[in-house]
């Protein structure tokens, strides 16, 4: 998928990303852009192209980029102030954060629910008919950290086949390896729904900018010639850096090491929980952790000034964190795969004890 000529470094680049992406489809064709926005909105230009189909679907708390289309895909309208009118003919559903799904719900009862929401839309917004795609971040990342359950993706698939839509897993900040698999997409696909179409970005080439979408062959195929590409995508540079990368990831094992991190954070953050009032919930797939934090555990009321305050107090001790979610009141964990275990505990501790000061633990 590239303008006019090509080299050796994409067409190799492409070939890896087709063996490497958990995509529905044993023939794949991968098509590689700059950024993850770019990436997401050619996701959804293919699936249109390939089902006919003029609507797409996604959710509460998602973030996808910041062009026209991404803007009005992404749900905290803070990142497209002023900047309308956005495309139409997209819808959203309520994503299953479970951590605050109406009191007194259990797991499967949730689920039940938040599938029934997809179902609205149905019924409410667009039909399934003219639904070309399900856009989803299998960890949300800006949302909160937040992890889409198994067992809700294994509905969700079951509803795109049944309705002929195309399923399409937003990786741009969980793929390579911080799930402790390549993508997280790979867990879907160990249970039996993998998606149709995968985007990934960031961590693809090392901050080299570069991004990839990737589906099976009959998909792209589907595409009208000169509605996808763009002058740097796939340019020389970014591919031999997302080779070398990949090459890193796998012999270094990195994926493995994603797995280490995470059982070591688990302990620690969930001995937090267990012994702060303000530590509301910690979720996460591998190293893609989220810590909520909250005023009261009981009613769970946002503590978004707290989390503030504790990002302040550890960068001025020397350790740079971010917030998310739809309250600003979470602190995201990203740390690089190749941090040592001392550096680890070191975050550790000067994050703990900015805890134990701002909240007057």
């Amino acid at each position: 998928m590239m303008n006019i000529i090509t080299h050796e470094g994409y067409i190799e680049l492409a070939e890896k990303l087709n063996i490497i992406m958990p995509v529905k489809g044993a023939t794949r064709k991968t098509m590689l852009v700059n950024s993850g926005a770019e990436a997401d909105e050619n996701a959804v230009k293919i699936a249109k192209a390939f089902t006919k189909r003029p609507n797409i679907i996604v959710f509460s708390g998602a973030f996808h980029g910041r062009t026209m289309m991404t803007m009005a895909m992404t749900a905290k309208k803070a990142f497209a102030a002023g900047m309308g009118p956005f495309p139409d003919g997209i819808y959203r559903a309520d994503f299953p954060y479970m951590y605050r799904c109406s009191p007194g719900m259990n797991d499967n009862e949730a689920i039940d629910y938040y599938i029934n929401r997809i179902h609205k839309v149905f019924e409410e917004c667009s039909p399934a008919e003219y639904v070309a795609a399900i856009v989803v971040e299998p960890v949300q990342g800006e949302g909160g950290f937040v992890p889409a359950p198994i067992e809700w993706v294994k509905a969700v698939r079951k509803i795109c086949d049944e309705k002929g839509i195309l399923l399409i897993a937003d990786e741009v900040q969980s793929g390579f390896g911080r799930s402790g698999k390549m993508f997280v997409s790979c867990y879907w696909e160990d249970e039996g729904c993998p998606p149709d179409i995968i985007t990934c970005a960031k961590s693809l080439a090392g901050g080299v900018p570069l991004s990839a979408v990737t589906a099976r062959a009959e998909i792209f195929d589907a595409v009208p010639t000169g509605t996808i590409g763009g002058t740097y995508c796939g340019n020389a540079l970014a591919c031999a850096s997302a080779l070398k990368v990949i090459e890193v990831i796998e012999k270094e094992k990195l994926c493995d090491r994603a797995i280490e991190i995470s059982e070591k954070c688990k302990e620690r953050f969930g001995k937090w929980q267990r012994e702060m009032t303000v530590v509301g919930d910690v979720r996460g797939i591998g190293v893609m952790m989220g810590i909520e934090f909250v005023k009261n555990k009981d009613t769970k009321a946002p503590a978004t000034g707290l989390v503030s305050s504790i990002i302040t107090e550890c960068v001025n001790n020397g350790l740079v964190l971010e917030s998310a979610g739809i309250y600003g009141n979470v602190i995201r964990f990203l740390c690089p795969l190749v941090v040592t275990d001392k550096q680890l505990e070191a975050g550790f501790d000067i994050l703990e004890n900015a805890i134990k000061k701002c909240a007057a633990l």
